[in-house]
């Protein structure tokens, strides 16, 4: 049986019960998360139940940063103002082994998202003198890339990412496979198998495999139709939720082949269609058999605030968790 990571990230408001359901099956939990100023200062988040959970059950947790603006955005002129300023840089740095030191962190999962194309490489950098610098203390440094399919794939959320050069900077990278099925956009599936797939073969042209983190959803949407783009917005369901609602509504819950995801379709009570796409034990599974497959190092769960039973149970069929 193969041994892989399992990294689970949380935000502090989780409820301890489905964190502890949880721990058994993670190697890390990763608190997400804390801010930072253009000056390198962190803004701090008040996760020590999630911490206190973690270190008395024997687990390892990490510390997430990300460039979030004051309404939980993320800013690309925050990030370009840090890595724009060399005694910020070098200050975060500091401020970041503070923290790990004082909350007993093992490492650190930077998450910077639609980076400016032009910070690209400053951003690289600085993911690589944290992990000199962390490494030589006893720290991980993991990053958190988006899903590119190709070196020159064009869009904000892309262009700033380069997998090669974090490949070598970071201990290991989550790549974000997920998220095709969103929020404000047209029905589909969260983590169709074949894009999933596409991302991963790109990744290994462009990383080790034994530092590729492949993400997994742990949710679904439900999208009332028709969908308008730019005006519609679908509901978050968690995989239990999608499937109570089904049997609620006496929907046919099917199976798409190509995505290898669960979906099905219902009317409301007032007469209004809906569509919803989740995940399930087929649909991960088919995702985790990746995993041997291309020797990955392991998974990066969004999130573990929800239950899925399912889920955890196929984790530990099929896999041992390092610990």
């Amino acid at each position: 049986m193969p041994t892989i990571m399992v990294n689970g990230y949380a935000y502090p408001f989780i409820s301890q019960d489905i964190l502890r359901e949880w721990l058994p099956s993670l190697t890390y939990t990763s608190s997400f998360s804390y801010g930072f100023t253009p000056d390198g200062d962190i803004i701090n988040l008040d996760d020590e139940a999630v911490l206190n959970t973690v270190q008395q059950s024997g687990g390892q947790a990490l510390m997430v940063l990300t460039p979030f603006d004051d309404d939980g955005n993320f800013n690309s002129n925050l990030i370009s103002e840090l890595l724009n300023n060399a005694a910020g840089t070098d200050r975060i740095i500091e401020n970041i082994l503070t923290v790990l030191r004082s909350k007993g962190f093992v490492g650190v999962d930077f998450d910077f998202e639609y980076l400016l194309p032009q910070e690209r490489d400053k951003y690289t950098a600085l993911v690589r003198r944290s992990r000199e610098i962390l490494n030589n203390l006893g720290y991980i440094v993991t990053v958190t890339l988006a899903p590119k399919t190709s070196t020159e794939q064009k869009g904000l959320l892309y262009e700033g990412h380069d997998y090669k050069g974090m490949g070598e900077a970071a201990n290991y990278v989550l790549i974000m496979t997920y998220e095709w099925g969103y929020m404000f956009g047209p029905p589909m599936a969260v983590a169709p198998y074949n894009q999933v797939r596409r991302v991963i073969e790109y990744g290994l042209t462009q990383i080790t495999p034994q530092k590729i983190w492949m993400g997994m959803a742990n949710y679904g949407y439900d999208w009332t139709l028709p969908f308008v783009q730019g005006e519609s917005r679908a509901e978050r369901l968690s995989n239990p939720e999608a499937v109570a609602r089904a049997a609620r509504y006496g929907a046919v819950i099917r199976f798409d082949e190509l995505a290898q995801s669960p979906y099905y379709t219902y009317t409301d009570a007032l007469g209004r269609n809906h569509e919803v796409w989740f995940e399930n034990a087929a649909s991960w599974r088919a995702k985790l058999n990746l995993i041997p497959e291309f020797n990955l190092a392991g998974i990066g769960i969004w999130n573990v605030m929800d239950r899925f039973p399912q889920g955890r149970e196929l984790l530990n069929q099929m896999f041992s968790i390092a610990k």
